[in-house]
Parts: structure tokens; C-alpha cells; sequence
């Protein structure tokens, strides 16, 4: 779960119970934890904005041998094509120099270490196998949407109606199974609290999915998603996802985790039909996401935003016309994940964190960066005290077919590199993207579920050969 820089007495969450604190907290008010000796850890600055340019011109992929990879298996900077700040990215295929906001080198996977493997496909009229015993035990009944809300089957060209109540449906407690559960969201009864609709939530729509979970630590989901499908002006199909991450040290960070995610995705679904570059599409689907958490913003007495406004991350993926679009704030991150597993995985994003502009500085290595309590301090971030509005876009034009996956840090943080990544996604996440999702949320409950888990799934395939490109 992501962190703004740390209030006065050091924590975003108690040591104890995880419960999220504010500034002026000295205890704990979930289970009393003196915090008054803690002391504080200051946190660097935010890069500079970086002014997007004008809509994107897509160039043409260069010239490359039969097998080459020169297109997409590095990191974003080794490929063709422009950023968010309207720059050409190299296009010979040499490696640029470290990023500014880190490059890093990632130790080669352990290959005796577990990992989550694809489950059998059960013949027909069996029950399915479960993806993990806890992510069973949490599953909810039925496909939720980003917001929580269970989904039923529409009638024609109507919406979908929210479902309320308990997740466990029937009104009777899951823990005691004899008291009625009140409005509140606890047993009349034994007082036990209920399973709440956002603990779990699964969607899939138009060959991407995407699964949320609150994992075993915390006691609400802060992420939030949103996963569609659309068309282009020329009737070609094009694939979106976006994944928020509450930020736990700011105020009611679900809110803004589920107003982002609804924001970007209503934005691509309405620019990509007009034919706007999917690139450009992004950049303003951020700047709506962005307006959106704004807008839960309190005021103070003085009319300006309170300093713990609601905020959040946001990463999203845009598979359209044989491109590959990437945008991003935080520390959410996307992954490349090649079809053919003998060819080179990729982080496509770079993390606005503490811990990466210590690494890209060259005040620290990247073990000791990410092993300091300061790490995960977000430096850029969706909501109203955030410092500057900086959307990040990359696009790319994968020579081969494959999968991006989209995440959370509670889902990173147990596959850090891409090469981990690409083990623990199931070999035929293309085909079945709900499933690969529930294998990779399964990883991490596995791992112990320390955050809340969010992983969008989005299928790439290679356009048919003498396809035209943006």
C-alpha cells in the first residue's frame, strides 16, 4: 500500500496493528501503541514536471531481423518511440543510460524458490480447482466491479444494479452462522465483523480481467480497478486497465482509489473511440483520474485543500492498434510478459519513490534503498496536496505476443523483478486472464498477504502481418 512522506512521528501505520495514523497521533487508537518515541524520517522532494507535448505521431518500428527482439524486451528507454515529454526514445536498439528515475539491476531469481504454478484445467462438470486455500476462503460469490458492487445481468441498455449487504449474502454471519448481520457490517449476535463486498473483487470484460483482494493484514481494500473493452473509429478492438492504490497515510484512501480508477477508465472509453492517440488518451485519462480525487478533498477554513487529502496511485495499460501505451503516478507498476518464455521479460514503468531516486541519485544500492522503512514514501501522487501533477507515458510496439500485467506494490513486493514475475504468471494468462489474475493474487496471499493485492491482466497479440499502425 502506497505512503505519502510520513508524518511528524515517523509512521503512516501502527507497528502493531497496521491501523493507518495521522500527524498528530502520540497512540494508536485501534490497539493503544505509544508512538511518542518514534522519531521522524524526512523524506526528499518530487522531480520536476515534465509538460507533455503535442499528440503523439507514432513512428514507424525500425527495421529488424527475423527473431530480433530489438523492439520490446528492455527497459522502456531502450525502445522506439516518444515519452510523455514529447522526446524521441532511442530507436538503434543501445542501451541507454540509466534513467533518471533509476535503472535497476536485479538479481537473478533463486530457481529453488516456490512459486505459484498454472492449476490443472478441470474436465468438464467438475468443480474447479482452487487457486489458493485463503484466496478460496475469500473469494466472493459472484464478479465485482472496481467499486465493490456485485455484477448481475443488466436488462437491455440499462446499468447494472448494486447488490447490497453482506458479501457472504444471505444475512446470517459467517463466523457464528446464527446472528443477523446489522447495517453496520457486524453479527447482532457474536459481534463478529463481516466480509465486506470490496474485500474481493473480479471482473472480466472483453478479454481482459483483473482480481482485488485486501490480502491477510489490513482491514479494509484501499485498491481499487477499472477493466474495459472498446473499439477504435476503424472498428479495430482496443483493451484497457486501470489500477489504483489507495495511499494509507491520507484520508478514506479507498474513496480515492475507486474515484480514480472510475475517472481514467470513463475517460479511454470515451477518447479511444474518437480516435484520439492512445498515448494522448492516457495522459488525459490521469488528468481526469486526478480531478477526480481532487474533488474528495475537504476544505479548510482558509477555502485551500486539507494537507491529508484523499489520495492515491494509478497505473494503466492501453493494448490499441498494435501499440502499447503505459501511463503512471506512484509506485504501481506494469510488467511486459513475452508469450515465449526463452525471451527477456520488462518493468515498463519507473517508480515515483523514495527508495528509486535513492538508487538513481547513487546515494544508495538498491538492497539498501528498499530495506530502509523510508522506501516506499510515494514523491508523486494523485490527490489534492499532491505537488505537482506529473503523468508518465510510454508506448511500445512489441514485436511478439504476450501479457501486461498491472499492479499493485501488495502484489510487486513478491515478485520484484521481471524475471519473477514472468515465473509466477501462469503460461496461458493470454487465454485465460481471470485465471492467470487469481494465480497472481494466489502468489501473493501465499507469500502473506502483507498489503492489499490488485492485478490487472491485458492480452497483447501481434497485429496479422501488412497491418497498418498508428
Amino acid at each position: 500500500m502506497s505512503q505519502k512522506p510520513k508524518p511528524s512521528h515517523g509512521l503512516a501505520a501502527c507497528p502493531g496493528c497496521a491501523e493507518p495514523l495521522d500527524s498528530g497521533d502520540r497512540f494508536c487508537g485501534a490497539c493503544g501503541y505509544d508512538l511518542s518515541a518514534v522519531t521522524a524520517a524526512g523524506v526528499g522532494p518530487d522531480r520536476p514536471t515534465v509538460a507533455i507535448g503535442v499528440p503523439v505521431n507514432w513512428p514507424d518500428a525500425p527495421p529488424r531481423e527475423p527473431g530480433s527482439l530489438s523492439t520490446m524486451t528492455q527497459h522502456p528507454g531502450d525502445l522506439p518511440g516518444t515519452d510523455s515529454g514529447g522526446r524521441d526514445l532511442p530507436a538503434d536498439g543501445t542501451a541507454p543510460a540509466p534513467a533518471a528515475t533509476g535503472d535497476f539491476e536485479l538479481a537473478a531469481p533463486d530457481p529453488r524458490a516456490a512459486v505459484r504454478v498454472d492449476a490443472p484445467v478441470p474436465a468438464p462438470g467438475a468443480a474447479p480447482a482452487p487457486v489458493s486455500a485463503r484466496a478460496q476462503a475469500q473469494q466472493a460469490p459472484a464478479p465485482v466491479s472496481a467499486q465493490g458492487q456485485a455484477q448481475q445481468e443488466p436488462a437491455p441498455g440499462s446499468a447494472p444494479a448494486p447488490v447490497p449487504g453482506a458479501a457472504h449474502g444471505d444475512g446470517l454471519c459467517v463466523a457464528c452462522r446464527a446472528g443477523r448481520v446489522d447495517t453496520d457490517g457486524y453479527c447482532e449476535n457474536c459481534g463478529h465483523a463481516q466480509p465486506r463486498e470490496r474485500d474481493h473483487m473480479e471482473r472480466e470484460l472483453g478479454g481482459v480481467a483483473a482480481v482485488s483482494d485486501r490480502g491477510l493484514r489490513h482491514h479494509r481494500n484501499e485498491d481499487a480497478f477499472a477493466v474495459s473493452a472498446t473499439t477504435l473509429p476503424d472498428g479495430s478492438p482496443a483493451t484497457l486497465a486501470v489500477v489504483c492504490d489507495g495511499v494509507s497515510s491520507a484520508t478514506r484512501p479507498d474513496e480515492a482509489s475507486a474515484a480514480a480508477a472510475e475517472a481514467a477508465g470513463a475517460a479511454l472509453c470515451a477518447a479511444l473511440p474518437r480516435g484520439t492517440h492512445p498515448q494522448q488518451a492516457m495522459h488525459e485519462a490521469i488528468v481526469a483520474a486526478s480531478e477526480a480525487v481532487n474533488s474528495l478533498a475537504e476544505k479548510a477554513a482558509d477555502g485551500e485543500p486539507h494537507r491529508n487529502a484523499p489520495a492515491c496511485t494509478i497505473v494503466g495499460s492501453v493494448v490499441a492498434d498494435g501499440l502499447l501505451v503505459v501511463g503512471w503516478i506512484g509506485d504501481s507498476r506494469a510488467y511486459w510478459v513475452p508469450d515465449d518464455r526463452t525471451a527477456p521479460a520488462a518493468r515498463l514503468t519507473e517508480d515515483d519513490s523514495w527508495a528509486a531516486q535513492m538508487v538513481a541519485a547513487g546515494l544508495m544500492n538498491e538492497a539498501e534503498a528498499y530495506a530502509d522503512e523510508r522506501a516506499h514514501a510515494i514523491t508523486g501522487w494523485l490527490g489534492a496536496d499532491a505537488y505537482e501533477l506529473d503523468p508518465h507515458t510510454v508506448a511500445f510496439k512489441p514485436d511478439r505476443s504476450g501479457v501486461v500485467v498491472v499492479c499493485t506494490d501488495g502484489l510487486w513486493n513478491y515478485a520484484e523483478g521481471p524475471e519473477d514475475m514472468a515465473r509466477v504468471v501462469p503460461a496461458d494468462a493470454a487465454d485465460r486472464p481471470l485465471h492467470g489474475a487469481r494465480v497472481l493474487v494466489g502468489h501473493a496471499l501465499d507469500g502473506g498477504g502483507h498489503d492489499n493485492i490488485t492485478v490487472a491482466l491485458v492480452p497483447f497479440a501481434v497485429p496479422p502481418q501488412g497491418a497498418g499502425s498508428a
